[in-house]
């Protein structure tokens, strides 16, 4: 529950926020998958050159999520707005050349311009809120994401019907230029306050072990959800009882993801931020597997929900949560978890068309990312669990001397 409302100037600032991941994540970043069937198509796109061009943006986003936290931004959000820019045209330019190496470039100039929007914003929003103690809005920023896959999810095969897939990418430009100037205007810098504290010192200490375990897990994850989140729209093409909805599974990711953001971080407060990550991941397993299990209307319409209820929302927790350890040094711990998310978005497009190769249909792929998700789990939860362990028996040494 929000307990204080928020005047109209950090209202501006969440907005600005929310377009600015529909920019650089929903748009930069996942249109690709409802746009990739259409390239595929009119281009002559191979499996295997299509996962290049999916690596090529995980790699662009490894890179600018890790040099983002050597950034310091110092409550101006300039730098933000500059960046957002280049992200606008280097995906927007998709649209403007039929040369795959350009394409390669692009999509790497995107994913570099789309890391360093995503650590730079999330620091820039979760800091301002927090000073004026509002750091339950945090869900609501991270909606952005889900909006903007809602938004390819409906304007790609409309755009795509007039203009080809080329007119898609500049649409969404077009889009983007609009919400760019509203970013513009209303990402303005805040005075800083100090921050409250906001836990006792055996949170505080229990907080701190657990974070190599979290970094651990966030990485799995990255590599776990990139193969649907990279391929879900060609995951429906490649399986007969599904081909139809192929497009309209794009769209339930996005319905899903809009609330799911606020949802998440509403149930972390509650019953805390270890357990509901472990349990949204749980959940996205399920979501993965899903189409594979049932592959009809209500398994592969029920999975990609699953799938976009829970991506973001194990985003919005994990940051939060990791500006909750390290409120100092909010760019360079978002910037980490981001980066080595990022190594696993690097690697799971490369896995996954290795296996489809090997196999012809993305089954193997998908029990492939469902047991890694799984991983991320038992290793979170076990990390918990250590962490629990180690703290308990110093505090029975500390009560015997």
């Amino acid at each position: 529950m929000i307990k204080k409302k928020m005047d109209k100037r950090h209202a501006r600032i969440v907005m600005a926020g929310i377009f600015s991941l529909m920019i650089a994540m929903g748009f930069s970043r996942f249109a690709y998958t409802p746009i990739l069937p259409l390239m595929k198509s009119s281009a002559g796109l191979s499996e295997a050159a299509s996962g290049y061009l999916a690596s090529c943006n995980f790699l662009g986003y490894l890179f600018g999520a890790f040099y983002a936290g050597r950034i310091n931004h110092k409550g101006n959000p300039r730098i933000i707005i500059q960046i957002l820019l280049a992200n606008i045209l280097s995906f927007a330019a998709m649209g403007l050349t039929d040369d795959y190496f350009i394409w390669l470039f692009l999509r790497f100039i995107s994913g570099v311009s789309s890391g360093l929007v995503f650590v730079l914003c999330s620091s820039f929003v979760l800091d301002s809120l927090a000073k004026q103690g509002l750091a339950s809005w945090s869900g609501i920023f991270y909606s952005g994401v889900g909006i903007g896959i809602l938004i390819t999810g409906i304007s790609v095969p409309i755009s795509n019907t007039y203009l080809g897939w080329k007119g898609s990418w500049l649409v969404l430009g077009g889009i983007s230029i609009f919400l760019g100037l509203l970013v513009f205007a209303w990402l303005k810098m805040v005075p800083g306050t100090n921050d409250k504290k906001q836990a006792a010192e055996r949170e505080k200490a229990e907080q701190k072990e657990i974070l190599p375990w979290l970094v651990l897990a966030y990485g799995l994850e990255g590599l776990g959800y990139i193969i649907s989140g990279t391929f879900l729209v060609d995951i429906f093409n490649g399986i007969d009882g599904l081909r139809s909805m192929s497009s309209l599974s794009w769209v339930f990711v996005g319905l899903a993801a809009i609330p799911s953001t606020f949802i998440w971080v509403t149930v972390a407060k509650k019953v805390g931020f270890i357990f509901s990550i472990c349990l949204a991941i749980c959940v996205q397993a399920a979501g993965v597997i899903l189409p594979v299990l049932v592959p009809n209307m209500a398994g592969g319409l029920l999975g990609a929900f699953l799938f976009g209820a829970t991506f973001m929302g194990i985003t919005a927790m994990t940051t939060t949560y990791a500006r909750m350890i390290q409120p100092n040094n909010s760019s360079k711990v978002i910037g980490l978890l981001t980066g080595v998310y990022g190594v696993g978005q690097i690697l799971g497009p490369s896995i996954a068309g290795f296996l489809v190769s090997l196999t012809g249909n993305y089954s193997i792929s998908l029990f492939f990312a469902t047991a890694v998700l799984l991983t991320a789990v038992l290793l979170l939860g076990g990390g918990q669990w250590k962490t629990s362990n180690k703290l308990n028996r110093k505090e029975d040494a500390e009560c015997h001397t």
